[in-house]
């Protein structure tokens, strides 16, 4: 007989957006238990560069998810051990030409409004703030309030923090129900049952599956992504810096390989590139197109990467929602059942505030900012996506 466990909530994903749902809800007097067919951090937090970014985010709710998960970060900072490597160093937008910048100009004005901070950078002080940036830019955008952490760490750490029960290695086969309200209670995995009236789905680009096997349809796509590793590096990217076209990429719906350059230093000495989208189902195939796009993007922005050695290529897979909004909050379809994924490229930036909105709506306190746009009963129908599977 398998062994029985009882809790007030089960969490399918030990990535960091389910490992902030535990932190949360564990602050919240909840116990949890945490379960995953694989280690912490063993999909798309593992394969992330650990951006926390409002920069790539328009006015809108996903922008204010972005700004309420600064202000938690800044916390977790405060709380969690510095081996998350939490680093505010801002993100530096670069455009290229005067028209490219004019939209940039545009698209920072819609931000204010709703509380991010940018700075306009003149083409001639772009070298003050990177020294090593390819000459001949229009000018720029400086977000003091992007940053960096180490996700797998932060993810690890977080876990530990809210000292829920974890079960690694263990797959969900079954989301358990009751036969006659159709209410979840529970998860059974290969080696037991762990009973609990709430189970939140935080299992990433799995999101569907689990969706489906309790019962229910969220249409979670994985999109696919290269990351580029340099060898060890004196700090010579001091930002996190990218072309202004890399805003579009993550705005775009498109199934076809996509390509914008993300250049950054690291505590470790490493710089990482990014980054990629396409959507060819959970295909881990290497793509050497996407990767020599990457590095001649790359060197577009710092002429000398042209000269350093990759040592070292990582992919995985975004889960991504037609509309682009991650889906948190209670399934209308299935009593007990709550959904903390589809975050895309924004999982590990937004994870805090996704974990506090989880944690209000499963203890029935004010959330801190409205969850209705986050829905899982909104119409994903006008937003669907051809060509994924």
């Amino acid at each position: 007989m398998p062994k029985r466990h009882s809790l007030d909530a089960v969490i399918i994903g030990a990535g960091i957006v389910g490992a902030a749902c535990a932190y949360y809800a564990a602050r919240s007097g909840l116990t949890v238990a945490v379960v995953d067919r694989g280690p912490v951090a063993g999909g798309t937090t593992g394969a992330g560069e650990g951006n926390l970014l409002v920069s790539d985010k328009e006015a809108g709710p996903e922008l204010d998810l972005a700004l309420l998960s600064t202000r938690l970060w800044r916390e977790l900072s405060d709380a969690l051990p510095p081996d998350i490597e939490y680093e505010p160093k801002g993100g530096l937008v670069v455009a290229p030409d005067e028209t490219t910048l004019k939209a940039l100009r545009t698209f920072a004005e819609g931000q204010r409004a709703a509380g991010v901070t940018p700075e306009e950078i003149p083409g001639h002080r772009l070298a003050d703030l990177e020294p090593h940036l390819a000459p001949g830019q229009a000018g720029g955008f400086l977000y003091p309030q992007d940053a960096q952490v180490q996700p797998a760490k932060a993810a690890a750490r977080l876990l530990a923090a809210a000292q829920a029960q974890t079960h690694l290695g263990e797959e969900v086969t079954h989301v358990l129900r009751d036969p006659t309200t159709g209410a979840v209670r529970g998860v059974r995995t290969p080696h037991r049952d762990l009973l609990a009236p709430i189970v939140v789905n935080a299992a990433g680009t799995w999101g569907a599956e689990i969706a489906h096997r309790a019962g229910a349809h969220l249409p979670v796509l994985p999109r696919r992504g290269f990351v580029l590793v340099t060898e060890p590096l004196p700090r010579v990217v001091r930002h996190k810096v990218y072309a202004a076209d890399y805003i579009a990429d993550v705005a775009s719906g498109s199934a076809s390989l996509q390509s914008s350059a993300v250049v950054e230093g690291t505590p470790a000495g490493p710089v990482l590139i990014g980054a990629t989208r396409e959507r060819v189902g959970f295909d881990r195939a290497l793509s050497t197109e996407a990767l020599r796009r990457l590095a001649t993007q790359a060197a577009t922005l710092f002429p000398f990467l042209a000269d350093v050695d990759i040592v070292r290529v990582y992919h995985g897979f975004r889960p991504y929602l037609p509309d682009h909004l991650p889906a948190i909050g209670p399934d209308p379809r299935v009593p007990g059942l709550y959904h903390a994924c589809g975050h895309e490229g924004a999982g590990i930036g937004l994870a805090p505030a996704t974990g506090a909105l989880i944690a209000a709506a499963l203890t029935g306190t004010h959330p801190p900012l409205d969850p209705t746009p986050f829905s899982p009963a909104r119409d994903f129908d006008d937003h669907a996506p051809g060509g994924d599977r």
